[in-house]
């Protein structure tokens, strides 16, 4: 019981610690009110159920071996944080010349609920830091393939519920959203936030190609794994 407490107190350290996903949470959720947001937050913990999934039958061990699938990996992660990042800072700027509070918010940013919940999942599955946990942190607390599940489960149960929090206090903002100005602002200001994730883990990519080979499950990876999931968060 004590392994898995402290397993908790680590999860819920980097779940907290603000990255894409929570800034794709609050953006989705200003775009779409709270249950965009929520939705958002299930994608990103079915995310985490492919990424539990993967760990407990040893594949993501095979990725981590692997120094191109990671440089792979980064790289679509980063197009594609740049890529809602632009798309959000550019509906931002075509609304500039809105003057009502519902013209302010673009037809592309007002989300289906299927479309939240798809970014959501290919947020965290093109996060390699995702895949930095549950091939490095993941198995320092468990090694059989239940309790990987177990914990896996436990960490998409405490990630859902930490990001749908986030989803229904962001609304209480409604007052201020509701003026064009101030929304075109927070929309500006999250789509250079993905923006500027997505170049920080594109330049990491080439670092990575740069530099010499890792192998999975080293110590060089298995020390510092908890300091990069919550760099990426």
């Amino acid at each position: 019981m004590g392994e898995f407490l402290s397993f908790v107190a680590v999860a819920l350290v980097i779940i907290v610690t603000p990255g894409q996903d929570t800034a794709l949470t609050i953006r989705n959720t200003l775009a779409a009110g709270y249950r965009g947001g929520v939705l958002t937050a299930v994608g990103v913990s079915l995310g985490q159920a492919t990424w539990t999934l993967a760990a407990s039958a040893g594949l993501d061990a095979l990725l981590m071996a692997s120094r191109q699938a990671v440089i792979t990996l980064e790289l679509l992660g980063s197009a594609y944080l740049v890529l809602l990042g632009t798309r959000a800072a550019f509906g931002a700027l075509r609304s500039r010349a809105s003057i009502s509070p519902a013209a302010a918010r673009p037809a592309n940013v007002l989300l289906s609920p299927a479309t939240a919940l798809r970014q959501g999942l290919l947020s965290n599955l093109s996060n390699p830091k995702m895949l930095v946990f549950f091939a490095s942190l993941l198995p320092q607390f468990a090694t059989s393939f239940g309790g990987l599940i177990i914990r896996g489960a436990a960490f998409c149960s405490l990630t859902l519920a930490w990001l749908s929090a986030c989803a229904v206090a962001v609304p209480r903002a409604s007052a201020l959203m509701r003026r064009p100005r101030a929304w075109r602002l927070v929309e500006a200001l999250t789509g250079a936030v993905l923006v500027a994730l997505g170049v920080r883990l594109a330049l990491a990519a080439v670092a990575h190609d740069l530099g010499p080979p890792r192998r999975a499950g080293s110590v060089h990876l298995m020390l510092p794994a908890a300091a990069a999931v919550m760099a990426a968060r």
